[in-house]
C-alpha cells in the first residue's frame, strides 16, 4: 500500500497544496511592501499627489506665511481673519496665490522622491511586517531629507513672494536676483532648520497615518473596499493636524529664515536656529514661537487627507493597469 499511494501524491496537481502555507505568507508580504508597482509609478503616484495637495491648499499657506513674518512687515497679525483682511485690502483676492508658480516647479519633483524613497525604505526596513510603525516612521524621516534638498530653494522662492508688497515680480525674478544679491547659499539657509522640522514631522505623520489607517480598516474589515478613499482622508487628516501642531515653532524659525531682509524682515548673520528663536521671543514673546498654528494646522489636516488620498487613488489606477497588462 506504501509503494502505491506514495506515487500518487507525487502528481503534480496535488502539489501545490502542501506547498502553500510555506510560501504563501512571504508572498503576501512582498506584495503588501511592493504593491504591485515599478519604482516609477510611485514617483508619478507622489509627484501627482503633492501637486493637488499644495496647488489646492495654497492660499491657506499663504495666510500661514504672512502671520509668521515678523518685523515691520505689512501683517503682525494674532488672528487669521485679520490676515485675511489685510491680504484682501493690499493684494486682493490674487494676493493669495501669489507664489504659486514656485511651488508648482518643486511640489511636483520633491514629493516624487519624497513618496519614492519612502516606499523604499519601508520595504527595506520594515522586514516584511505591515503593523512595524518604527520603519515607518524611519522611512518617512529618510524620505524627507532627501525631498527638503529638492523642495527648499522654491520655497523660499514662494515664501517671499507670498509677502506683503513683495519687491519681486515673479518667481525668475526672485531667482536672479537673490542669486546676484545674495549668493546661492541663500536658496538653503533655512535647510537645516527644515530638516529639524521635517524629520519629527514626517516621523509623527507617517507612524500615525499607518496606525490610524490599520485601525480604522479593522473597525469594520468587511467595508474596507467601500470605504477605502475615506480611510485614507481621515488617517490623513488625522497624521497631518498632529504633526503641524507639534512642529510650528521651528516652521516660524524656517519662515524667518527664508523671508530675511524682504519686506523690513530682520536679516540674521547666521542661519543659527538658536539665534533666530531669541530675536523672536525678544519681539513677541514665546507666543511667537506658535503664529500661523491655526492656519497651519488648517492646511495640514485637509492636505494630507488630499495628498494621501490622491497618492492612494493613483496606485490603485497603477495596479489595476498592472493587472490587466500581466493577465494579457
Amino acid at each position: 500500500m506504501a509503494t502505491d499511494a506514495s506515487p500518487k501524491f507525487q502528481k503534480p496537481d496535488l502539489l501545490a497544496v502542501p506547498h502553500q502555507p510555506d510560501y504563501q505568507p512571504a508572498i503576501a508580504a512582498a506584495a503588501v511592501e511592493h504593491d504591485g508597482l515599478h519604482f516609477w509609478q510611485f514617483m508619478v503616484a507622489g509627484s501627482t499627489a503633492g501637486m493637488v495637495e499644495h496647488m489646492s491648499m495654497f492660499p491657506v499657506d499663504t495666510i500661514k506665511t504672512r502671520m509668521q513674518a515678523l518685523g515691520s512687515c505689512p501683517i503682525k497679525s494674532a488672528s487669521v481673519n485679520q490676515a485675511v483682511r489685510s491680504i484682501l485690502k493690499s493684494d486682493g483676492p490674487k494676493g493669495f496665490y501669489r507664489g504659486i508658480g514656485a511651488m508648482a516647479l518643486g511640489a511636483g519633483p520633491a514629493h516624487a522622491v519624497y513618496f519614492s524613497v519612502y516606499e523604499f525604505c519601508k520595504k527595506r526596513f520594515s522586514g516584511g511586517n505591515p503593523d512595524n510603525h518604527a520603519a515607518h516612521a524611519a522611512s518617512g524621516v529618510c524620505a524627507t531629507v532627501v525631498s527638503d534638498g529638492v523642495l527648499t530653494p522654491m520655497d523660499m522662492v514662494k515664501q517671499r513672494l507670498q509677502l506683503g508688497d513683495s519687491p519681486y515680480k515673479g518667481v525668475w525674478d526672485c531667482v536672479k536676483r537673490v542669486l546676484r544679491e545674495e549668493g546661492f547659499g541663500a536658496f538653503y539657509a533655512s535647510y537645516r532648520t527644515t530638516v529639524l522640522m521635517n524629520a519629527p514631522f514626517t516621523a509623527v505623520h507617517f507612524a500615525t497615518y499607518e496606525a490610524a489607517k490599520r485601525g480604522m480598516m479593522e473597525v469594520s474589515p468587511e467595508s474596507t473596499s467601500e470605504e477605502t478613499l475615506v480611510v485614507h482622508a481621515t488617517a490623513g487628516a488625522a497624521a497631518g493636524a498632529l504633526a503641524a501642531a507639534l512642529t510650528t515653532p521651528l516652521d516660524v524659525v524656517k519662515t524667518q529664515l527664508q523671508c530675511q531682509g524682504v519686506c523690513g524682515c530682520d536679516r540674521f548673520v547666521s542661519s543659527s536656529i538658536r539665534d533666530v528663536v531669541r530675536t523672536i521671543v525678544e519681539k513677541d514673546g514665546y507666543r511667537g514661537l506658535m503664529r500661523g498654528w491655526m492656519p497651519r494646522m488648517l492646511f495640514h489636516a485637509p492636505a494630507a487627507a488630499i495628498c494621501w488620498s490622491t497618492y492612494e487613488a493613483a496606485k490603485t489606477f497603477f495596479q489595476e493597469s498592472n493587472d490587466g497588462n500581466n493577465l494579457t
